[in-house]
């Protein structure tokens, strides 16, 4: 089969890139470990972290919800959606592992596979096997990307995203279907693949609606509409199952617009203005950090709308949108890193070895510190 057979070379291609990442992480939490051993040891906050490691922060709540449901883990548990922590729960039944190995189990087979989705799809886009390396390496080392190594559903979404751009850029419109359900039931930015898809489809009924193409036939126009709906599917299901069990079908995000998470919807220019007050006022470190991102983000967004296909730009527009439509701005840039079209906009930028070899050396170093100012309690990943 010429699919297995291209995706277990991609798979092969990208595991030093895998494997590079999660040894850079392990050695920053080793040295995590090290500093709140000998430096703060009377720090509470940073020694817990530090014991909760890959399972620390968002991951913490996956691995309760697995255990112990939405009902065991409280109110505050349902703005994580489902799918993650249930197959974390599944793959925890195999003798020996518990939910928690299953979740640190998925979330990096999924970014596995999610590399070498990425790379065929850059491959098969661009022509260009240099530039899918850049762009697989560039995602490994990301500094946001640690959350990629810990139990976080990032690599789930991620895969959900690389296939589905693998399946409307190619026709398949099914694939694009199973892969938006499931990213519907991950994450509430799942939703944002309705974008792309709904341009991939008008693009497909431009050319389809010239005088040298037939239209198509029914089933087709069935899977395409599939694609669409597909991510509402997911999420709906989730939301019809909150209404029956506690009354309400919105208080997930009720819950995630509470303060100390993402906080009220507000416009991204208010959102950014009061991260740069703080960063004036010296209040918060997350600020400092948020604000560069934002605006080196928006700059690959240029980039990704000269460079790329529509669909691309317009879906990576979206992340940004949400990512910055709140009022709180902590992991902003674990949510740019779903936008992966990003990623491929900025390897455009390094073709260069000697660029290349700088920009993931400063990526890796930037991983290092994001990881630990996450594992002591510094930095919200």
């Amino acid at each position: 089969m010429p699919g297995l057979r291209r995706f277990a070379r991609a798979v092969v291609l990208v595991l030093p890139a895998w494997v590079t990442a999660r040894v850079v992480v392990a050695a920053a939490l080793i040295v995590a470990h090290h500093i709140v051993g000998r430096v703060r040891p009377g720090n509470p906050g940073a020694a817990l972290r530090v014991h909760q490691g890959l399972l620390g922060w968002d991951a913490g709540w996956y691995q309760s919800i697995a255990i112990h449901g939405y009902a065991g883990s409280g109110e505050q548990s349902l703005r994580f959606f489902p799918a993650f922590p249930l197959a974390g729960r599944l793959i925890g039944w195999i003798p020996g592992m518990g939910p928690g190995i299953g979740l640190l189990i998925l979330s990096s087979l999924c970014a596995l596979a999610a590399m070498a989705a990425l790379w065929i799809l850059v491959e098969r886009e661009f022509g260009d096997s240099d530039l899918a390396r850049r762009s697989v390496w560039l995602l490994a080392l990301a500094p946001p990307a640690f959350t990629l190594v810990m139990g976080y559903a990032e690599g789930a979404l991620l895969l959900c995203t690389t296939v589905t751009f693998l399946a409307i850029r190619s026709g398949r419109w099914w694939w694009a279907a199973a892969a938006g359900v499931v990213a519907g039931a991950l994450r509430p930015i799942g939703l944002l693949l309705i974008i792309p898809v709904v341009i991939e489809v008008f693009r497909a009924g431009r050319s389809e609606g010239s005088a040298d193409v037939p239209a198509p036939p029914v089933p087709a126009v069935v899977s395409r509409l599939a694609a669409v709906v597909a991510p509402v599917v997911g999420m709906a299901a989730y939301l019809a199952w909150v209404s029956a069990s506690f009354g309400d079908p919105l208080l997930p995000f009720r819950v995630q617009d509470q303060a100390g998470h993402r906080g009220a919807i507000t416009s991204p220019l208010a959102s950014m203005g009061s991260n740069l007050v703080a960063v004036i006022h010296g209040h918060h470190l997350g600020s400092a950090l948020h604000v560069p991102w934002v605006v080196l983000c928006v700059m690959l967004l240029v980039v990704a709308f000269r460079r790329l296909p529509l669909s691309y730009g317009f879906f990576a527009a979206g992340i940004l949108v949400v990512s910055v439509a709140s009022s709180n701005l902590d992991s902003f840039e674990r949510y740019a890193l779903s936008g992966f079209p990003l990623v491929i906009a900025a390897s455009t930028l390094t073709s260069r070895r000697g660029v290349e070899r700088i920009v993931l050396a400063l990526a890796a170093l930037g991983m290092v510190g994001y990881s630990l100012l996450a594992f002591l309690g510094v930095s919200v990943p």
